[in-house]
């Protein structure tokens, strides 16, 4: 006869042995992708109490307090949740399998997701994060510097075809070489600014390159300004070499099927496909900008850059137009 004790014992053993370590896995995809995000049952042993079933959970880590359920299973019991009852499912290879399936990638479905599957006394966890391999830009509204809650940061992100920028592709944008003296918010609620060069305007030279932080801020009553990170687009930007007003301007990229660009589609256009003009033209928030890639005089002597011009009046018949056209 086996003891109690040693039963529970066993069954402690048992358990552990059974337990897969957590995974993590990272995906890089850009917005309208389908994406396939890996997830297997481990047999560790033959033995399942029960006979019990497998239950699948994959959830959305949106922030360290806040989770999103995307899709449970239990058998042929399955349900999705949100936005991802239109474009999730399982994979469902096998009966191990629970990986999941996101179809035309949007914005808001980058980041980090889990899966929980279980079996009897079998259980992996995983975490895969979707990231875009893409560009940050730090962004202010026509109303100047330090206006935008953090809310109105988000909105002004998505606006311009990009979301707040994560902590981590800021610093690889700093490690990339970008140097910006604005301190902007960024996903996790904190406010920041990456410095290449130190200078006395920007934390003073006694403090080293690096990323400057001024910690969490009130997302509600606190305004700065904010980097925002685009993975790309599926289309083209083009120039009309025009004299245009800003209403002209939308016009004529309608003319020939296209709207008038956002910024993120300059920054993407320029850092991710080598966009190169040293003409000022109206994009869709109003700013005057241009994109250069190869430095020289007259048009940004010393760097690589999208140049602002500003916001000017929009029914000054100055500038060309940046314009948008979409894949069909």
């Amino acid at each position: 006869m086996i003891s109690l004790l040693s039963f529970v014992l066993f069954c402690l053993t048992f358990a552990n042995n059974a337990y897969t370590a957590e995974s993590r896995h990272k995906i890089f995809a850009n917005p309208g992708d389908n994406v396939t995000l890996p997830c297997r049952l481990t047999h560790n042993t033959g033995f399942s109490f029960g006979g019990t079933g497998t239950r699948i959970k994959w959830i959305k880590l949106e922030d360290a307090f806040n989770e999103v359920d995307v899709l449970v299973s239990m058998g042929f019991h399955k349900v999705k949740y949100g936005r991802f009852q239109n474009h999730a499912h399982l994979q469902e290879a096998d009966e191990n399998d629970a990986t999941l399936i996101i179809n035309n990638l949007q914005l808001e479905d980058f980041g980090m997701y889990r899966c929980e599957i279980i079996r009897g006394m079998d259980e992996n966890i995983v975490e895969v994060e979707i990231r875009m391999q893409g560009v940050v830009f730090p962004y202010s509204p026509r109303l100047g510097r330090y206006n935008l809650n953090f809310h109105d940061a988000e909105t002004a992100c998505l606006e311009q075809n990009a979301v707040v920028a994560s902590f981590d592709q800021l610093y690889q944008a700093w490690k990339g070489g970008l140097d910006w003296c604005n301190a902007g918010w960024l996903s996790d609620g904190t406010v920041q600014y990456p410095i290449t060069k130190p200078r006395e305007p920007c934390g003073g030279t006694r403090a080293g390159a690096g990323l400057r932080s001024y910690g969490q801020r009130d997302k509600a009553n606190s305004h700065f300004d904010v980097f925002c990170f685009t993975g790309g687009y599926d289309g083209q930007v083009f120039f009309v070499d025009q004299k245009l007003t800003y209403t002209e301007a939308v016009q004529a990229c309608q003319d020939d099927g296209a709207e008038l660009a956002k910024v993120g589609h300059m920054f993407a256009a320029w850092k991710l496909h080598g966009y190169d003009r040293c003409d000022a033209g109206w994009l869709s928030d109003g700013s005057v900008r241009y994109p250069i890639s190869r430095p020289r005089m007259k048009c940004s002597p010393t760097e690589a850059a999208v140049r602002f011009i500003g916001f000017p009046d929009k029914k000054h018949k100055l500038y060309g137009a940046y314009c948008y056209r979409a894949h069909q």
